[in-house]
């Protein structure tokens, strides 16, 4: 029979009560003193690390020892890791290209080491916190002490590099200790957590300082490459896993911070572009108001003549003039546009009424001009005016600009690839004068179809 007798259960309730309060201080000691360690859901998660070799990955401009595979035993647990070899690095990154995800992976770090994360990056070597982004890997304090310098708040662990600090400094363990990160990268939101604590949360459509964005193109890019940015330090990194984010982009419909200017339905918002001499800005500007009203009113009739909507397209028939933002006082902005064109086609868009950025059918046999390919700042004289790479896709294809004008400067993105990067767009009314500071946006018409949708703007100010 079991004893009712109340005055045996005295120390087991003592022993009860310290271990309750022993649990509840040690819990308190790792929330202000030390990261916990966080528990993850990892259905639908992909491995990007076999535990054996660096298959799926690339090794670009290796330093010393690169990068490689080992086995570290830790307590009598056996893990294999990736390594950056001190004194090695170079660019380690994915096979595969990624846009939105949440990455998962593991890190320890030597004394004062430096790494980065690379995100929506080339494939490519050199410095990718520039035409990509770099999310610091880094030992705060141990850096400090190694370069004998104070960081900037944009330089800690986790920061997107030179762009936006972390808003917590503490969320790592002490060195020679492992670290957990979460990466979730989704349209323009960044999001980074160590130890299972927020210390990063990101807008890039919040980012406006005009040198930031001049210096960093690679913020506009949708998708990209993931990896590791050796420079010279000992890490190691482990469990790396992925799970890729779908998200349905409709026809005409802006992404968040975007507005449409085009709305799949009809011709609002937009205007014929009145005829020659009066294409010119500074000509329009100086006419009467009767008389811009009258010239204008003929541009419209002409432009509803040979522009149509269909299935959410808006079409040029080939035949007529150029046509025009209403608005005539944008100035800086990042603008995506979608188009396609006919074969030998040729047109463009005028940033700011001011030719232009080239389209036109890239095949050398069909059109000598276009070897190139579209992007170019074709009408510039001074600068560079062809693109940097061929980017167009098979002529008939829908191709994407994404284009950010910058006082005046210019990078223009063709199908996620940078053609035009960091170009001052010149005055082509006026060679001697800046580009205009502000001005419409035009859809150039020459003599042949093309197709236009999905214009979205984000305006800078």
């Amino acid at each position: 029979m079991r004893s009712t007798h109340q005055g045996s259960a005295g120390p087991r309730f003592i022993r009860l009560i310290k271990t309750i309060y022993l649990t509840l201080a040690v819990c308190l000691f790792g929330l202000v003193g030390c990261a916990t360690t966080p528990t993850y859901d990892d259905t639908g998660f992909e491995p990007l690390f076999d535990g054996k070799s660096l298959r799926g990955w690339e090794l670009l401009n290796p330093k010393g020892g690169g990068y490689g595979v080992t086995n570290l035993v830790e307590n009598g647990v056996t893990n294999a890791v990736i390594y950056c070899a001190q004194g090695g690095g170079g660019n380690l990154l994915s096979e595969k290209a990624y846009a939105d995800f949440v990455l998962r992976f593991d890190f320890k770090l030597t004394a004062g080491a430096n790494n980065g994360l690379a995100i929506r990056a080339p494939l490519k070597g050199g410095s990718l916190a520039y035409e990509g982004m770099e999310l610091q890997i880094l030992d705060n304090y141990g850096a400090e002490k190694k370069y004998n310098k104070k960081l900037r708040p944009n330089q800690f662990h986790g920061a997107l590099y030179n762009i936006q600090g972390p808003s917590v400094l503490d969320a790592q363990r002490p060195v020679g200790e492992w670290n957990t990160q979460e990466v979730i990268a989704q349209g323009r939101r960044i999001i980074v957590k160590v130890n299972g604590r927020t210390i990063l949360n990101a807008d890039l459509n919040e980012v406006t300082d005009a040198k930031t964005l001049i210096k960093h193109p690679g913020i506009l890019r949708p998708s990209g490459h993931i990896g590791f940015l050796g420079h010279n330090d000992e890490i190691f990194i482990k469990n790396i896993r992925i799970k890729e984010l779908t998200t349905a982009q409709l026809d005409n419909r802006p992404p968040a911070g975007f507005e449409a200017l085009f709305n799949g339905r009809n011709l609002a918002g937009w205007q014929g572009l009145l005829a020659s001499p009066n294409d010119n800005p500074y000509k329009r500007a100086a006419l009467a108001p009767e008389v811009r009203a009258e010239a204008q009113a003929k541009a419209n009739e002409e432009a509803v003549a040979h522009w149509k909507v269909e299935d959410g397209q808006l079409i040029f028939d080939g035949q007529g003039r150029s046509l025009s933002t209403a608005r005539e006082d944008f100035a800086n902005y990042e603008l995506h546009v979608d188009w396609k064109i006919a074969p030998k086609g040729d047109s463009g868009l005028y940033l700011r009424g001011t030719p232009q950025v080239q389209i036109w059918d890239p095949r050398e046999e069909e059109n000598p001009k276009g070897k190139f390919g579209s992007g170019g700042l074709y009408n510039n004289q001074a600068g560079v005016s062809d693109p940097l790479v061929k980017a167009d896709y098979v002529t008939g294809s829908w191709n994407h600009f994404r284009i950010l004008m910058i006082e005046s400067r210019v990078h223009v993105f063709l199908n996620n690839q940078i053609v035009v990067k960091n170009t001052p767009l010149e005055n082509y009314w006026v060679r001697k004068k800046p580009v205009l500071a502000e001005g419409p946006i035009e859809l150039q018409a020459h003599s042949h179809p093309v197709w236009f949708k999905n214009i979205y703007i984000r305006e800078i100010k």
